[in-house]
C-alpha cells in the first residue's frame, strides 16, 4: 500500500519555521526519525519511508504554498497513488494553537495551498490534517501572522503537537481516516 504525504509550506529559509511551514516541520522530524533524507526532485523534496509493510511517500512541494496542487498532481500520478490514500498537512487560523483535526475532505477555508490543490485536482475529496495555529493577530494582518515565527509561548507546545501530527500520518496509512479521526479528533 501506498500514500502521499504532503507537508505544505514555502521554500527558503526566510520560511522556514512560520506558523505557515508548519507542514514542512511535520515531515522533516518524521524524516529525521526515520535516518532519512529529502532529495530535491521535481517540483519537491522527496523520500519515502515505510511504516507496517506501508510505504509513505512524503513530499514538500517546492512550487511555493500557492501552486501546491502542481506537485500534489505530479506525484500522484508519478507514483499512481489514489486520492484516498492521499493526506495534506496544513496549518489551520480557525483552530486554536493545540488542536489537531483530521477531515477526509473539505473546504479549503481561505487557505491558498488548499484553494490551488481543490483548483488542481477539480474537487476537495482529500484528507487533510489541519494543524491549529490560532488567530492572534489584528484585523487585516492575516498573511503576517502565517508568515511569522511562532511565539515564546506557543515555542514549547510544538514538539508534542509535531510527535502527535506524525502518530496521526502513520494511523492514517495503517487504519484509515475514520479509526484516526476517533482516536485522535478530540
Amino acid at each position: 500500500m501506498k500514500y502521499l504525504i504532503v507537508g505544505l509550506g514555502n521554500i527558503g529559509p526566510e520560511y522556514a519555521d512560520t506558523r505557515h511551514n508548519i507542514g514542512f516541520m511535520i515531515l522533516d522530524k518524521l524524516v529525521k526519525e526515520e535516518n532519512e533524507k529529502f532529495i530535491n526532485m521535481r517540483l519537491a523534496y522527496y523520500t519515502e519511508v515505510k511504516h507496517k509493510g506501508r510505504t509513505l511517500h512524503l513530499i514538500k512541494p517546492t512550487t511555493y504554498m500557492n501552486l501546491s496542487g502542481n506537485a500534489l498532481r505530479y506525484w500522484m500520478n508519478e507514483l499512481k497513488i489514489p486520492i484516498e490514500n492521499v493526506l495534506v498537512l496544513v496549518d489551520d487560523l480557525a483552530l486554536p494553537l493545540g488542536t489537531l483535526r483530521l477531515k477526509p475532505k473539505g473546504s479549503a477555508a481561505g487557505h491558498n495551498g488548499l484553494k490551488h490543490i481543490e483548483i488542481t485536482l477539480g474537487n476537495n475529496n482529500y484528507a487533510r490534517l489541519r494543524f491549529g495555529i490560532g488567530d492572534d493577530f489584528p484585523k487585516g494582518r492575516q498573511v503576517d501572522y502565517v508568515l511569522d515565527g511562532f511565539n515564546k509561548d506557543e515555542l514549547p507546545e510544538l514538539p508534542a503537537l509535531i510527535d502527535r501530527s506524525i502518530e496521526m500520518i502513520k494511523s492514517f496509512a495503517t487504519v484509515g481516516t475514520e479509526l484516526t479521526m476517533t482516536r485522535f479528533n478530540k
